[in-house]
């Protein structure tokens, strides 16, 4: 019997995209339903009645919220193929750490530098994004990928931001690559050499455009 895995999402979200890399990764085929934040689907609020928010992975009816918990999940299930996190205690704790890391800083920051409005705290911000993505450059190294030689838990914590990057520095007035040319070629990379990243990942485009009509509805 084949599993039933129901993945509630948002298109823009890289969020849901770590879920649909990890599912790729896995070769796992399972069902997409885009959610409405203005009208929430009942099993959105059935299955995350805490937060209410994507994503959200519904596995043979049993719900798993919040997106490294749910990329985690399916590294445990679907252990035998392409594992996410290493073996070794050590490095599956360092892993775990900056996948932390890139949660606690890079949504909340980058945030903080699109909607900005060429004042005071998106100048702030713009140091501090700088600052996260250099400390994780750092950790990146000369490996290929943070998991090493292949796509680990790092890379799918961290990738599907990198679609958000051209609306980032085009609001900011900024150049990621200018500041930090190893992780944008290690973004290119993970695009053009993994096809579970590929088709996970919006054009940045098309992000922008979002961003700007999010913009266009901010009573700010």
């Amino acid at each position: 019997m084949r599993d039933e895995l129901i993945l509630l999402d948002c298109w823009a979200s890289s969020y849901g995209m770590r879920v649909k890399i990890a599912l790729a990764e896995k070769g796992l085929e399972f069902e997409c339903r885009e959610e409405n934040f203005q009208d929430k689907s009942p099993l959105l609020l059935q299955s995350n009645p805490i937060h209410k928010t994507i994503p959200v992975l519904v596995h043979n009816g049993n719900p798993i919220c919040d997106s490294l918990i749910i990329v985690r999940y399916i590294d445990e299930v679907w252990h035998n193929k392409s594992p996410l996190l290493p073996s070794d205690p050590y490095e599956r704790s360092q892993a775990l750490f900056w996948a932390d890391y890139i949660n606690k800083n890079i949504y909340s920051i980058g945030t903080r530098v699109w909607r900005g409005k060429g004042d005071e705290d998106q100048e702030i911000a713009k140091k501090e994004f700088i600052e996260c993505l250099k400390k994780l450059e750092n950790v990146l190294g000369d490996k290929l990928y943070f998991g090493g030689e292949n796509v680990g838990f790092v890379d799918v914590a961290l990738v599907p931001f990198t679609s958000w990057f051209y609306t980032y520095e085009t609001r900011g007035n900024f150049s990621i690559t200018a500041e930090c040319p190893r992780l944008v070629s290690w973004a290119n990379r993970c695009v053009s050499e993994n096809q579970s990243v590929a088709k996970a990942l919006p054009h940045p485009s098309e992000i922008y455009r979002y961003a700007l009509n999010l913009l266009s509805k901010d009573p700010k």
